[in-house]
């Protein structure tokens, strides 16, 4: 405690308290002026430990400008610890001015913040590029002395953390003496972190602290009253016993992967919430008036249940959170730790966590969640190069703000480890494309956004593309969305455009946990009424999220590996025992492919467990090739663990359908044939500032988006092939979009490790991913009914012994 100054010092006293090691363990970081990286359980008191230091100048040599700057992914974050920042400083009696600055700050509060910054700001990645676009930024951060980055592994892999990475380089220019913290509670690889967060990656420059480890979590796995579905991934036949756990504990968060099926989960629960318990929903298409709101209730303890999406994956403290409910499979080790670290938030006490299972392998998955939890085993975190569509984003922000000159940005941005490589030539090139567009694109004004003065530096050719910069500027490329409104004017939140098309008036669907009529489209409002009718689910196109490789292994592991199977369910052991006696299970590293007839179709399944978006290209490959071949294919279908495809024809060669040069010819003629690669494309037209969302007063339509970078991808692709954003896009299409990494993995091993086995008819294993077949045919609200009779029916037909 004497490393603390006295105000410190005496509020932990009058708690009872004592600082943590690595709290002191930071401080002592800050004081010798280091870069630190803190690694430290959830509930350790992370975010005091990044502040405490900054705390501490601000005590014993107070400042009036900016001091810290605190980065977090999520909006929600940054006002929860702006909550839970100033009740510590208020009971100190400490001069501090703490504020918050995201996409949701009133533009009045926004102007006063550059003029007079409080001396510590809460913002996110996309609000700091922002700030950085101003002339008045180098006055505003040359006094910053701390960076505290929070929830590092939500940025560092990312386009995000590529403009993270890109804005502390220009900090670091503006305020040389910057010191940088980050902060995390699950990092399988520390110095790939320090690297990261380091100037010039330089990893000597950081300290590592590492917090005592929490108590061991008490995860267990629900299984139904009945017997473990063989179908779907949501969990949701579970509602009544996910009710009883809500009942049981004081205050319980549902994580669902998806916000369809946050408001699916939420009907369901309110249908089975006999006691009427105050129950709510939160995800990230809701308004801020619903996310605040629903913050605030369950800040003050007034909800029982929040059925929530990775809009709360991060750091949100909530003390009275005793249980964790993970509905569906967790898909990574790292994320299951990270939701069920919302649990409890104190350090020597059990996190609460319940993972219900959509069906028998989503519960091998949740097994080999706990095994790899119980086992300290994180997810691995994959750095790559940093994107050429946040770079020029970038450059165009530093221009708004002042002219520059080519050598002193270029070595700038080499600081940023994501763009430590970067060549001259490349950076060049993207110089070029932001001066004029590119060769097929320079007789247009339009795109002539930079220019050349005599001396060498560059500045904004003229002051409306600094407006139409900040305007647009943003990494989050959504579908546009059009923004659900009571006839009142008041707004519940954002569906995607794509489903509103859908809509007819008199249509009914569940949004912010209410049933709504449609009433009409007014431009870029949804009209809707309340109503007691039953109602469809929203669809949104964000990204599923891919099985990780180490639980991948682990699943394959228990295949083979019968001396776990007495710690299953009986009906998951006899589905395995079963598929023992009338197929095979595949050995570790072996490629398990099943070919059998069935009502006049003949079918071929892969179980190659790389992840639903890898077996998606992999099924439109496939497909193509047995096309080529003449086998009349009739379609796909594909979940994390196996790839089903089905044609008129028998598929005897499966060999021959898995080579390796499938990457090379059908792969490359499918992206750029597909609209994939238009879809990338769009994406970094948009973040490389080529094609704008908004201009002043109104917002593009997607429609009108989507022309003009279909319009313009043409142009490039026929006369500019080699265009610096078409090789965004590729990139994109082939490492984010596919998964190509784990295919070609999986390709360059079928060859050696495939093990085809004959079938007169379906195995138990193929039972899950056939059953997906039927959900395309079944209207939506019907489809779960129908799914699980045609589930027993093939599960009948497979199980037989004769």
């Amino acid at each position: 405690m004497t490393a603390l100054p006295a105000p410190l010092a005496d509020w932990f006293a009058a708690r009872g308290w004592a600082p943590r090691r690595h709290q002191l363990d930071m401080l002592e970081v800050g004081r010798a002026g280091r870069h630190g990286l803190l690694v430290a359980a959830t509930g350790a008191g992370k975010t005091l430990a990044g502040f405490l230091p900054t705390l501490t100048e601000l005590i014993e040599a107070p400042t009036s400008g900016l001091h810290t700057l605190y980065v977090s992914p999520l909006k929600a974050l940054a006002v929860d610890v702006q909550r839970n920042l100033l009740t510590p400083i208020e009971e100190m009696g400490l001069d501090i001015r703490v504020e918050t600055r995201t996409g949701d700050t009133p533009s009045d509060r926004k102007a006063r913040q550059r003029i007079r910054p409080p001396q510590i700001l809460l913002t996110t990645p996309e609000s700091l590029s922002l700030l950085l676009s101003y002339p008045d930024s180098f006055l505003m951060f040359e006094e910053l002395r701390t960076i505290v980055v929070d929830e590092v592994h939500a940025f560092a892999t990312g386009k995000r953390g590529d403009l993270l990475s890109l804005c502390m380089a220009r900090l670091q220019a503006i305020a040389p003496g910057l010191r940088r913290v980050a902060l995390s509670a699950t990092v399988a690889d520390p110095d790939g972190y320090r690297a990261w967060i380091a100037p010039d990656g330089d990893i000597d420059q950081v300290a590592l602290v590492e917090g005592e480890p929490g108590a061991d979590p008490n995860i267990t796995i629900l299984l139904p009253e009945g017997r473990v579905p063989w179908s779907g991934h949501s969990g949701r036949y579970a509602a009544e016993q996910v009710m009883a756990e809500i009942e049981l504990h004081k205050t319980s968060i549902i994580f669902c992967n998806t916000r369809s099926l946050a408001e699916l989960i939420f009907q369901d629960l309110w249908k089975v919430n006999a006691m009427g318990l105050p129950i709510g929903i939160h995800h990230g298409s809701l308004s801020l008036e619903a996310r605040r709101k629903v913050e605030g209730a369950m800040a003050a303890g007034k909800l029982r249940g929040l059925v929530a999406t990775a809009s709360l994956d991060l750091g949100v403290d909530w003390g009275d959170v005793d249980c964790v409910v993970q509905m569906g499979a967790p898909k990574g080790s790292s994320r299951l730790l990270q939701r069920i670290g919302r649990s409890n938030h104190r350090l020597d006490e059990p996190s609460e966590a319940v993972l219900v299972p959509g069906n028998r392998f989503e519960y091998l998955e949740a097994r080999a969640a706990l095994d790899a939890v119980e086992a300290g085993e994180l997810d691995p975190d994959v750095f790559r190069p940093g994107g050429l569509d946040v770079l020029a984003q970038h450059i165009m922000a530093c221009a708004c703000a002042a002219p520059f000159t080519q050598g002193a940005m270029l070595d700038e941005i080499r600081s940023a480890l994501p763009y430590s490589a970067l060549t001259d030539e490349t950076f060049s090139r993207v110089l070029g494309f932001i001066r004029d567009g590119g060769y097929a694109l320079k007789a247009y004004d339009k795109f002539k956004r930079l220019t050349q003065d005599p001396d060498g530096s560059w500045r904004v050719s003229h002051p409306r593309f600094v407006a139409q910069h900040r305007l647009n500027a943003g990494i989050i490329v959504e579908a546009t969305m059009l923004t659900v409104r009571f006839k009142n004017g008041r707004s519940l939140g954002k569906v995607e455009e794509g489903f509103a098309a859908t809509l007819s008036p008199g249509d009914t669907f569940f949004f912010a946990g209410m049933s709504l009529e449609v009433m009409g489209v007014d431009t870029e409002d949804l009209l809707v009424r309340a109503t007691a009718r039953p109602a469809r689910i929203p669809t949104y196109g964000g990204a599923r999220m891919p099985l990780s490789t180490n639980l991948a292994d682990r699943v394959r592991g228990f295949l083979w590996d019968r001396s776990e199977w007495a710690r299953f369910p009986n009906d998951v052991r006899e589905w395995l025992e079963i598929q023992a006696l009338r197929s095979r299970l595949p050995e570790p590293g072996q490629l398990l492919v099943e070919t059998f007839p069935r009502e006049g179709r003949h079918y071929m399944v892969i179980y190659s467990f790389e992840g639903w978006n890898a077996h998606q290209s992999l099924g439109m490959l496939i497909t193509r090739r047995m096309e080529t071949q003449g086998l009349k294919p009739l379609g796909f279908v594909s979940n994390d663990y196996a790839l089903a495809c089905y044609a008129l024809d028998p598929i005897t060669d499966p060999a021959s359908l898995l080579s390796h040069d499938i990457l090379e010819d059908e792969f490359v003629d499918w992206v750029q044939t597909s609209a994939l690669l238009k879809r990338a494309f769009r994406e970094v037209a948009v973040i490389g500032g080529l094609v704008e969302r908004q201009h002043p007063g109104k917002r593009k339509t997607g429609k009108q988006v989507t022309f003009s970078t279909d319009l313009i991808y043409d142009v490039l692709r026929k006369y500019e092939p080699g265009h610096l954003l078409l090789q965004a896009a590729w990139a994109d299409a082939r490492a984010r979009m596919t998964d190509v990494g784990r295919l070609a993995s999986l390709l360059d091993r079928a060859a050696e490790t495939m093990v085809h086995v004959d079938l007169p008819r379906l195995s138990p294993l193929a039972v899950p991913v056939l059953t997906l077949i039927g959900r395309e045919r079944v209207a939506t609200g019907l489809a779960d009914d129908a799914l699980l009779v045609e589930a027993e029916v093939l599960a009948a037909e497979a199980m037989r012994l004769d």
